[in-house]
């Protein structure tokens, strides 16, 4: 019983991140004895509290590549900025030919989203956003344009305090 108790303690960190796999698929290269084939997976991690990472992995078998995937994921996680459950402001991202538009929504909207975005909403914890995937939907290609989207994010006060300025000089508002 004591022992249950302590692997608990010691796998703290594994039960707040949560994972979702976007993607797995079986990949084929061609070599001169025929084809090897391998298994390719795409995974995000996140907290559900602002922070993300996705990863890519290849193995020869598919339990590895989502390991490989999820432990690159934990690896490149990094914080999006979330105000009252939504992305702070509109964005367009691009990755080859991937376009992502992401929209704040208001409260009670909900994920309007695809599966491959989907996923990575829901492990950061943005709770009401509207998307829409535009050009090609290779799930690859569309989850990179989303995590640049994500990374280009910024809050009032991030670009306050990257100018030296305060919120109300920007805005031209007075603070109550």
């Amino acid at each position: 019983m004591n022992y249950d108790r302590n692997m608990n303690v010691n796998t703290e960190e594994e039960d707040v991140l949560i994972e979702k796999i976007i993607e797995t698929k079986r990949v084929a290269k061609v070599v001169k004895g025929g084809r090897n084939f391998s298994f390719s997976a795409i995974v995000v991690v996140g907290d559900r509290a602002g922070n993300i990472g996705v990863g890519y992995g290849k193995a020869n078998e598919i339990v590895d590549a989502i390991r490989k995937a999820k432990e690159r994921a934990s690896k490149s996680m990094f914080r999006v900025p979330i105000i009252k459950g939504t992305i702070p402001h509109e964005v367009m991202a691009r990755y080859g030919a991937s376009r992502v538009m992401m929209k704040p929504a208001a409260a009670g909207t909900g994920v309007i989203a695809g599966g491959t975005t989907r996923a990575i909403f829901e492990a950061a914890g943005i709770e009401n956003i509207l998307c829409k995937s535009l050009g090609s939907n290779t799930p690859t290609n569309v989850v990179k344009a989303t995590v640049s989207g994500l990374k280009s994010m910024r809050t009032l006060s991030d670009i306050a305090r990257l100018r030296n300025k305060s919120i109300a000089e920007i805005t031209g508002r007075e603070e109550k």
